[in-house]
């Protein structure tokens, strides 16, 4: 075989890693590499899953953009695999591919009240906030006091965004319907909850830092979140770089607290509370809606987990959001494992729900081994999975049109109004204009018909 054509399905970056890394490997043949995605501008979660104020995390995008910059990989945004393209298809076509759709809903959380109105999944918000074009422009920001439950990164973003002023937005890419709303959030209490103590909180400094950093928020501490004896933590957390970073910088905020209460510093407009040893387990609910969050206090069990305590407590609030995990959407035709949400793979290499191999069919990032890890991990998530393709060579399809224009003619046929490299280029290009004209480093374009019509040219 002379060339081999690949089609990856997922363009964030899992997909567009997987693409680079196999145009750098050692090979004995060409490489044609077709790159398919559902919405009309690349780069996933990176776009559509990171918070606006985090620029630095979203230098990643440079990187990206190298690759897909380098002309040896074609683009086609605004493809819905199973919709615009189904299996069949890139069996006639190529030689084998790579599923990199990721994980966008939320995980559930199996408590009484969860679904009451004012109940929302962390996921959902994240894609309004950052301009998903497939969710509603609008968002129902009328809580003055708001629950987030989750210990991660994920919890701390969306808790940022709440109670963020909306002008502290204005020099990121937030949407303007976006910072119309959040403009008038009411909020002034937000309640953060772990099930667990400080030191095994799942954030990264970094993202602690920023927390504090926010204006006109006072950090609100609960002392005896610090005063439980737990051998667990001091013995073996405790030795831990990044604990030891977070631990000073919750003693800050300890230390600013008692300089507040002793009435030496002005208190602000707004509080975001740290609950930590505190479990979820009712949403209570008055007249359909969220009302407040019943949660039962815990104790350290010695070895890094918890017990039950059976003092229980209810704190107040109108709106709730769940921010315990990202799961993976089931694909056309290809087995899906609903309990891990993730397509069933050995080292890539997909396999049905009984355990045999599919050939050509493979798998990477979070839809390969589930939402953990962040994204410089994907890098050699997708190393493992090509060297198992590349292995697999006599296994692969034998197409019966690999030829480089039938994709296109074939999108064309059906009237797949599919968007190019070039046409990313021209939608950035505009972004960043509506941006620089007002005054700001960007304004993202939300609806996807005015994505896919100005990335055509039309």
């Amino acid at each position: 075989m002379s060339t081999m054509r690949l089609a990856i399905v997922g363009a964030g970056p899992a997909g567009i890693y997987a693409a680079d890394l196999l145009l750098k490997a050692e090979r004995d043949f060409e490489v044609e590499i077709d790159l398919f995605e559902q919405l009309p501008a690349p780069y996933g979660l990176v776009r559509y899953g990171v918070s606006p104020d985090h620029p630095r995390i979203k230098g990643i995008i440079t990187a990206l953009r190298d690759v897909l910059d380098s002309g040896a990989i074609r683009y086609f945004g605004n493809v819905r695999y199973g919709q615009d393209l189904t299996l069949d298809d890139l069996k006639r076509h190529y030689h084998a591919v790579i599923f990199a759709t990721g994980a966008i809903r939320d995980a559930s959380l199996q408590i009484p009240g969860i679904d009451a109105e004012g109940s929302y999944g962390a996921a959902d918000f994240v894609s309004w906030f950052d301009g998903h074009p497939d969710v509603p422009r609008t968002w129902p920001l009328e809580a003055r006091e708001v629950g987030v439950v989750g210990n991660g990164n994920v919890a701390l973003d969306i808790s940022r965004m709440l109670i963020k002023h909306a002008d502290d937005l204005l020099p990121t890419e937030i949407p303007q319907n976006v910072y119309e709303g959040l403009k008038d959030n009411p909020i002034e209490d937000l309640h953060l909850f772990g099930r667990r103590g400080p030191k095994y909180v799942k954030f990264t400094p970094l993202e602690l830092r920023e927390l504090g950093e926010v204006r006109d928020v006072d950090m609100v501490i609960d002392e005896r979140d610090f005063d439980l004896e737990d051998a667990y933590a001091d013995e073996v957390l405790a030795k831990n770089k990044q604990v030891v970073v977070m631990t000073r910088i919750m003693d800050k905020w300890r230390a600013e607290q008692g300089e507040r209460d002793a009435g030496r510093v002005e208190a602000a407009s707004r509080r975001l509370h740290l609950h930590f040893w505190s479990k979820p387990v009712e949403v209570v609910v008055e007249d359909g809606r969220v009302a407040g969050l019943k949660v039962e206090r815990t104790a350290p069990d010695g070895h890094g987990g918890v017990v039950d305590t059976g003092e229980f407590e209810v704190i107040p609030m109108q709106s709730l959001y769940r921010a315990v995990g990202y799961f993976g959407s089931p694909l056309d035709e290809i087995p899906f494992d609903e309990a891990k949400g993730v397509i069933p793979n050995v080292q890539g290499r997909v396999h049905d729900l009984e355990g045999s191999r599919i050939p050509g069919v493979y798998a990477t990032g979070w839809i390969k081994r589930g939402p953990v890890g962040l994204i410089g991990h994907t890098k050699s998530d997708a190393m493992e999975t090509l060297e198992c393709l590349l292995e697999d060579r006599d296994s692969w399809w034998r197409p019966e049109a690999p030829e480089a224009d039938a994709v296109p003619e074939l999108l064309h046929e059906r009237e797949v109004p599919y968007t190019t490299i070039e046409g990313w280029r021209r939608l950035d290009e505009h972004e960043l204009s509506l941006g620089e004209e007002a005054g700001r480093t960007r304004i993202k374009v939300v609806p996807r018909d005015e994505m896919t019509r100005i990335s055509r040219g039309e």
